[in-house]
């Protein structure tokens, strides 16, 4: 066997499970058994000659060589798929698929629809969607593009800013009939509220007077969740107060079956960015798709540049 083996198959084989590091994962994520993978790797690194990988019961984690050839084999993926692009696009519509992960809520609420927007103008490219509020590894879940909403912290990604989402204090009208409106800041500790349980700090609210005064309250209540269409939903049956971004809700704004509460005062805002795997920003479906999320995004009720 000699260099004339080095597949691009084998070598994409190797690329994921390098960022993966697991042969069953990236077996699943190809639709092959565990042994074809195996192969693959075994027969790469008979046409290079050296050891790419150190395979553990636990792990599989690269080599000092297998660093090397690793960083190359992503810079010649991306070179062939590249080409590939251009072409196709030569001859008529971008193809290919597309991988993004959005928040949950998000997602369904308003990313799903742009995606068939775009679907409907570039008919011949596919997406692959995934909803969560987990903080994933982009590069080992095979990710092209990411939306997420606050802070990061991966400095390895490229980062396009898209805005700031609002948000403000809800409750249903039923709610505020039974137990009060608040009137002021210190009101709120009395009243039940819907938190989330993955947002840091829930169990405080930061509120700001229009004369920039800040007011720290005491936020409690029986009811935490981890997904925003469940508090969306434990808003509307009137469960509570709660903090919620402006997206989120302005459907039931406007049907009248939530209110703002204290709409003197404002929440503090957090930042909406998109996030690009380095490697994956020159292609050309991924370039389509960034332009047209940022220039539609600030659309969204609630998001303001």
């Amino acid at each position: 066997m000699d260099k004339s083996d080095v597949t691009l198959e084998r070598m994409r084989t190797f690329v994921r499970v390098a960022e993966r590091g697991s042969l069953s994962a990236v077996a699943r994520e190809f639709g092959i058994g565990q042994s074809t993978v195996t192969r693959h790797l075994r027969e790469l690194e008979e046409a290079v000659g050296v050891p790419l990988l150190s395979r553990t019961t636990r792990r599989v984690t690269l080599t000092d060589e297998g660093s090397r050839y690793y960083a190359d084999s992503v810079q010649i993926l991306r070179l062939v798929e590249q080409a590939g692009d251009e072409a196709r696009g030569a001859r008529g519509a971008p193809a290919g698929t597309i991988r993004i992960s959005c928040t949950a809520a998000f997602g369904v609420l308003h990313v799903s629809r742009l995606i068939f927007a775009f679907q409907d103008r570039y008919p011949d490219i596919g997406i692959d969607l995934s909803l969560t509020d987990e903080r994933v590894d982009l590069v080992r879940e095979g990710v092209d593009v990411a939306l997420r909403l606050g802070p990061l912290t991966d400095s390895s990604m490229k980062l396009r800013p898209l805005g700031q989402s609002r948000r403000l204090l809800v409750a249903a009208p039923d709610y505020l009939a039974a137990h009060g409106r608040p009137a002021r800041p210190q009101d709120i500790a009395g009243h039940e509220g819907i938190r989330m349980s993955n947002v840091a700090g829930s169990d405080t609210l930061v509120l700001q007077g229009q004369d920039g005064a800040r007011h720290v309250v005491t936020f409690g209540g029986r009811f935490r969740v981890d997904h925003g269409l469940a508090a969306r939903e434990a808003l509307a049956a009137g469960r509570g107060i709660g903090p919620t971004h402006r997206w989120l809700v302005d459907d039931l704004l406007g049907e009248g079956r939530l209110e703002a509460v204290l709409p003197e005062y404002s929440l503090p805002s957090v930042p909406l960015n998109m996030l690009i795997v380095p490697e994956r920003a020159g292609i050309a479906r991924v370039r389509l798709l960034m332009e047209f999320l940022a220039a539609e995004i600030v659309a969204i009720p609630g998001i303001e540049r």
